[in-house]
Parts: C-alpha cells; sequence; structure tokens
C-alpha cells in the first residue's frame, strides 16, 4: 500500500494518527488509490474522539511529494483525445475534495514538508493546520514546464502573497526554500530534517486534556529554538537565505503590466542578468508553455475574489479542459516520458494563444451539478 497509516498512544491514552506517504521511488506522488486511502483515513480519524492529533509525512530522504501522478493522467489524455478521460474526472475531484478537507480539519494536523514539495504536494503542505519545513525544503509549483497550471489551491494561495510574487513564483515554477515558505505565510515552522521523531515523542508526552493548544505551541516552538541554535552553532545561519522578499521590489516592477504577454517579455529580459535566481527562473518560463502562462494571469486575477472552496471548483474546470487540449499531453511527454525536453507546443507563441482557447479552460466540462458543488 502506498500510504502508510498507524496509531501511536501517548502517556495519557490519547492516540496520535500518523499517515505516512510511502512511494520513494516516485517521490512519493500521489496516485488516486492514495488520495482516496488518504482520505477515507483522516475522515475516520476527525470522527475518532480518541486521536487526538495527526501528522502527514512523507517516506523517503528526497521529498515530502513530488505532484500528482500526472504519467497515468496523461496515458488516459491519449486514450480519450479532446475529451476528459473518466480517469481524470474522478482524479482531481477526489484530489481536490482532500485538499479542501485539509483545510477545514477540525483536529491538529501537522504536515512535515521535506525535500521535494511539489504540485500536489503544495497543496496537502498548504491544507495543514500546522505547515512544517527543514532544511532541505523546496516547495514548487512547476506546472509551467508540463503544459498544465498550478492547482490544488495554488490560485488562492499564491492569489494572497505578498505583491506579484505569487504570479510570478506560478509563472516560472521558481523553487521555494525553508526561509521563502517562512517569509511567504507557505509554512509555520522552520525545524530540522532529523527532528522528525522528536516532535513525535513530544507529541506522544503532551497532555492532551486541558490547554492542549498552549501545549502544542510550546513544543512546536522549543523544537523550533533547538533548530535555530543547531544551525547556528553548525552554519552561523539559522536559516537558508532568503531569495524571494528581497527581490519582491524589483519583481513588482518586472510585472506590473497589462497582459500576461508583456509579463512573458519582463520575465524573459531577466535571463540575461547577473542575479543567477532570477535569471534561472527566466529560462524556465521561456521553456514553459505559453498557454500555462495565460492561465496562470487569469486564476491568479478571478482567485482573488473567491472563497476557498470556488477556487477548488474553478480549478476542477480548469484540470478538466486541460485534459481535453494537447499541451499537458506534450509538456508530461518531453519532460517526465520521453525525457528529451524538447516540448512541441501547439502554440508556442504566447501572443497567439487564442483568448477563446484561454476562455475555454475555464467552462464546465460536464453535464448538470458541479462535482465539487456541496464544498461550498
Amino acid at each position: 500500500m502506498a500510504v502508510q497509516f498507524e496509531v501511536l498512544t501517548g502517556v495519557d491514552g490519547a492516540r496520535l494518527g500518523i499517515a505516512t506517504l510511502d512511494a520513494p521511488s516516485s517521490l512519493n506522488a500521489l496516485s488516486l488509490p492514495m488520495i482516496e486511502q488518504l482520505s477515507l483515513h483522516l475522515r475516520a480519524w476527525a470522527q475518532d474522539p480518541a486521536i487526538v492529533c495527526v501528522l502527514l509525512r512523507g517516506n523517503g530522504a528526497k521529498a515530502f511529494c513530488a505532484g500528482g501522478d500526472v504519467r497515468s493522467l496523461v496515458e488516459a489524455c491519449r486514450a480519450h483525445p479532446g475529451e476528459v478521460p473518466p480517469l481524470a474526472a474522478h482524479f482531481f475531484a477526489a484530489e481536490y475534495r482532500l485538499d479542501h478537507s485539509l483545510h477545514h480539519y477540525p483536529k491538529p494536523l501537522l504536515c512535515w514538508g521535506h525535500g521535494h514539495v511539489l504540485g500536489g504536494g503544495m497543496g496537502l503542505l498548504q491544507g495543514a493546520g500546522v505547515r512544517i519545513v527543514t532544511p532541505s525544503s523546496r516547495l514548487a509549483m512547476p506546472e509551467i514546464s508540463i503544459g498544465l497550471y498550478p492547482d490544488v489551491g495554488a490560485s488562492w494561495f499564491l492569489a494572497r502573497l505578498p505583491g506579484r510574487l505569487g504570479l510570478f513564483l506560478g509563472l516560472t515554477g521558481a523553487p521555494i526554500n525553508g526561509r521563502d515558505a517562512i517569509d511567504l505565510g507557505l509554512a509555520d515552522r522552520f525545524m530540522k530534517d532529523e527532528q522528525q521523531e522528536q516532535l513525535i515523542e513530544g507529541l506522544l508526552q503532551l497532555n492532551w486534556q486541558e490547554q492542549t493548544a498552549m501545549q502544542l505551541t510550546s513544543l512546536l516552538k522549543a523544537l523550533e529554538q533547538e533548530a535555530h541554535e543547531a544551525l547556528e552553532q553548525e552554519a552561523h545561519e539559522a536559516l537558508p537565505a532568503a531569495q524571494w522578499l528581497p527581490r519582491r521590489e524589483k519583481i513588482d516592477k518586472v510585472l506590473d503590466v497589462s497582459d500576461p504577454a508583456c509579463a512573458w517579455k519582463g520575465i524573459g529580459q531577466l535571463a540575461q542578468q547577473d542575479d543567477v535566481v532570477l535569471a534561472n527562473a527566466a529560462r524556465t518560463l521561456l521553456k514553459g508553455c505559453p498557454l500555462t502562462a495565460h492561465l496562470v494571469w487569469e486564476q491568479i486575477n478571478r482567485a482573488r475574489y473567491l472563497s476557498l472552496a470556488q477556487v477548488f471548483q474553478m480549478e476542477y474546470a480548469m484540470s478538466l479542459n486541460c485534459c481535453r487540449h494537447p499541451e499537458f499531453s506534450e509538456g508530461v511527454r518531453a519532460r517526465l516520458l520521453d525525457k528529451d525536453n524538447t516540448p512541441h507546443w501547439h502554440w508556442p507563441d504566447i501572443a497567439q494563444v487564442p483568448e477563446a482557447v484561454v476562455e475555454a479552460h475555464f467552462n464546465k466540462a460536464w453535464e448538470g451539478r458541479h462535482p465539487l458543488a456541496d464544498l461550498a
């Protein structure tokens, strides 16, 4: 089973539920069965009065979760050209229901986001009540490279980043380190990778009968302080160097434009800069999917006025429509299947992407009531 579930009993009889993504060979990429198993167990734990806290983590040193199982989705897309594959309709509905439920989980829910936290992994991390990152954490929404778009609620959390940083990160798929995640409100606590067992032991030692929030906060603060002190002794710096807040002013100026074509051009000019961080981000965009850039621009503009439930409903339509268009399949082919890294985009020029095609991605792709209507 690609997700392992265990329940540990603490000193006062309170029980801790631990869900572990266990597919390290695929960097714990989420398949539909994994999503369904997580949903089933997390729902049961939410209703079990003996379970007082839940920890979500990933097996293997490289990643918490490197995204969704897009290979299987693209195989289904190829089998149903121009249509919405049944697998895609089921997968995205299940994933977005799970992500939405995490945001509203009724018990303390901690997520240990070490290593790669990409795409679908970000959907899990951002839904948790306590989002923990480590020195190895590398968060990103890299869909620009595969012809999809930042989903799993990214419309919500990217739109709420300072200035135009969310738009920039969505367009470039640029990585976010642990310091960036704390700075931008995408994580709550920073701990060392090897402190996970200390955290579990601390949770088991808590008295869950009274002043639970105070005790949990004290435990997290103590572990975080210990991490900072240890890192200062080892490297004379408590956290990785900040990448994005120091560059916000420049990014805001570059993206103070009227449309995605101008944004593409503005970021593209950064590819020749001496600033390696900005240059790498720009090069990723220039190799990326022009249609995705249009979708990122539009989704972030629309999400500013939507509730979280409405964001997932919007993204569901976008995801199904991406499966009907050729860019997603071609991007996954080039990056993950054939690995020639030479995608042949249907619309290679961002200025030539038809406005009607962009708008069509936000239209319903199902009959009758919205499959996620009840999220509201």
